[in-house]
């Protein structure tokens, strides 16, 4: 697992720690899908193996497979996720393939029993109603009198 940087605020890119939940629960499967607010092509699994917690873009880089589908392996010290649809194989912690293909790998972090991810966007394990998706801030705006 990757260790947080003490970086709670996140940087001008909007990157920030969200909270995930419950490392207890979250433990007691292999992968969850956890949804983006900024919509399916932004949807990151996290995985659970051996103890540690890591987390990936949820859509495989070759051709969109889904890799909490896939099947987790270790060789020679190195956990694995391969994509069921082509058996691209992702290192867990660095995203790096034995192809020329790259994950994205975010940092995970356990702060008081809770699971953090360091994302763009809000992350949950639930979706995210349809009209919240991929829609721009809203600012309220000021009317003057005509």
């Amino acid at each position: 697992m990757a260790s947080g940087s003490g970086d709670e605020e996140g940087n001008a890119e909007g990157v920030s720690w969200r909270l995930i939940g419950p490392a207890a629960g979250l433990s007691k499967k292999r992968c969850r899908l956890m949804y983006s607010s900024l919509g399916y092509d932004s949807d990151v699994c996290l995985f659970y193996v051996k103890g540690e917690f890591f987390a990936m873009d949820a859509r495989c880089s070759h051709s969109g497979g889904p890799l909490c589908e896939g099947d987790i392996e270790e060789a020679d010290g190195v956990l694995q996720v391969f994509c069921p649809w082509h058996d691209y194989d992702f290192d867990l912690r660095t995203g790096k393939s034995g192809t020329s293909l790259q994950q994205q790998v975010y940092e995970v972090k356990l702060e008081d029993g809770n699971v953090y991810v360091k994302h763009v966007s809000r992350l949950s394990l639930e979706p995210f109603p349809a009209d919240q998706k991929n829609s721009l801030s809203v600012t309220a705006s000021s009317s003057s009198p005509s």
